[in-house]
């Protein structure tokens, strides 16, 4: 049996840029902010890109050029099955390989399949508490709840997170809970605030990372000092 891939420290800040633009990746995988990269089906089809092992594997190559990690690529297919191998397909490309897996029965099912292959995961699409609960009790390295959807959807995000941060303590397995569908750097901000350290986040709010007016007067302000 294999042994679990790179494993990581389990404590300290970990961002992700959520997205599989390449020219995102050589602007922002160079600043040293990032921990890693993370893709859906979604995300692939909106840079026109399919979901296929040769696509995927182009992109892990792209992205282990700069100083990162972690690449997080989602498996595909309805049936444990499925899941389970084009799972393992994914994690063949690198070990640094993440596989996200939706929190379905079956999906759960391929997850604890995988981590035989000492395959790590993340358990995604996650809207409720007990969902992180069930990530935990699978073993799941990361669990991904979409926090922008889940404020959509009439609910208190903050709270919800804050649930899962303690349902993922008192589980005391290590799944760490890695927040997603951020709309803004405020959004990061507060659930920082509130004891979050683990984020996936777009382009628009990495750009939201560095924007703040007063900021960008003062840097200003600074060279036309240095040119006088």
């Amino acid at each position: 049996m294999a042994h679990r891939a790179l494993p990581s420290s389990r404590t300290g800040l970990r961002l992700f840029l959520d997205t599989a633009d390449r020219e995102a990746y050589a602007r922002w995988l160079p600043t040293g902010l990032f921990h890693g990269v993370t893709t859906n089906p979604t995300i692939l089809e909106r840079s026109g890109l399919r979901s296929d092992l040769s696509v995927l594997a182009g992109l892990v190559e792209t992205v282990l050029r700069y100083p990162v990690q972690e690449v997080q690529a989602q498996a595909w297919g309805t049936e444990t099955r499925a899941l389970v191998e084009t799972g393992r397909a994914l994690a063949a490309i690198d070990p640094r390989v993440v596989v996200k897996v939706p929190v379905t029965e079956n999906g759960m099912r391929a997850v604890c399949e995988m981590h035989a292959f000492g395959i790590r995961t993340t358990v995604t699409a996650v809207y409720a508490s007990h969902q992180a609960l069930t990530a935990a009790a699978a073993g799941a390295d990361y669990v991904a709840p979409y926090f922008g959807r889940i404020n959509d959807a009439g609910r208190d995000g903050v709270a919800v997170m804050r649930e899962m941060r303690a349902i993922l303590a008192t589980a005391g397995d290590g799944t760490r809970l890695l927040v997603a569908s951020l709309r803004s750097a405020d959004d990061a901000a507060r659930l920082a605030a509130a004891g979050c350290d683990t984020f996936t986040f777009g382009t628009a709010v990495a750009e939201g990372l560095f924007a703040d007016p007063d900021t960008t007067a003062a840097a200003r302000a600074f060279e036309e000092a240095a040119a006088r």
